[in-house]
């Protein structure tokens, strides 16, 4: 009978003093991460309520709420596909990286309570204002989560070659910061700047599956 290919470990390192490394298995980060991400998704869905009649018309005051809960399911998907991208290139992990995790995770699960109140609202311009806050603070947890990964690897890691200048993280976090004031001029262009760093994001980063195809 084979035996079961052994876990996949990466290295946990002190932040005061990464020379002294202990193996750890980064699965937990990942399952913990997925769990959360999932009960975030379920809240979301449980919103949306039963209409109160079998007509079309039944329909039409769900629209807007309807619409909130696609765009930011999309939102959280797009978070859940990068992270998941993300840590196949991880070799190391670090207890400020564990702490940046959970940063992320934090502002991810304010997402419910943001898409609500946008869309019960009918896409007001604070709750359009205050959802793209939820996004930005998203976006600049992301961007530290990487910035923690990197501290603990190799400038030539197959992470560091692979997230690079990491263009998109930082274009991203500018575009909600645009949008958001705009939300008080027109939400159509608040919403629209959502959406644009939302199909940027989509397709999940080529280059972490090219280096790890080439490691």
């Amino acid at each position: 009978m084979a035996r079961a290919a052994a876990p996949a470990e990466v290295t946990v390192t002190s932040d005061a003093d990464s020379t002294h490394a202990l193996p750890m298995h980064k699965g937990r980060l990942e399952a913990f991460s997925d769990g959360v991400i999932a009960i975030i998704i379920t809240i979301m869905v449980l919103e949306l309520k039963v209409p109160h009649g079998t007509d079309l018309a039944a329909l039409e005051p769900m629209l807007p709420v309807f619409l909130a809960y696609v765009l930011s399911f999309a939102n959280v998907g797009i978070y859940w596909n990068n992270h998941h991208h993300l840590f196949q290139a991880v070799e190391r992990l670090s207890g400020g990286t564990l702490w940046a995790n959970l940063h992320l995770l934090f502002w991810l699960s304010l997402m419910p309570w943001a898409t609500g109140w946008m869309g019960e609202n009918h896409w007001a311009p604070l709750p359009v204002a205050l959802y793209g806050l939820v996004l930005l603070m998203s976006g600049v947890a992301y961007y530290i989560l990487t910035r923690s990964l990197l501290r603990h690897h190799a400038h030539d890691s197959r992470l560091a070659r692979a997230l690079g200048s990491d263009f998109k993280g930082r274009i991203s976090v500018l575009i909600y910061a645009a949008a958001m004031p705009l939300a008080f001029v027109h939400v159509g262009i608040a919403l629209a700047g959502y959406l644009a760093v939302a199909l940027m994001w989509f397709v999940p980063d080529r280059r972490i599956e090219r280096h790890l195809h080439d490691a």
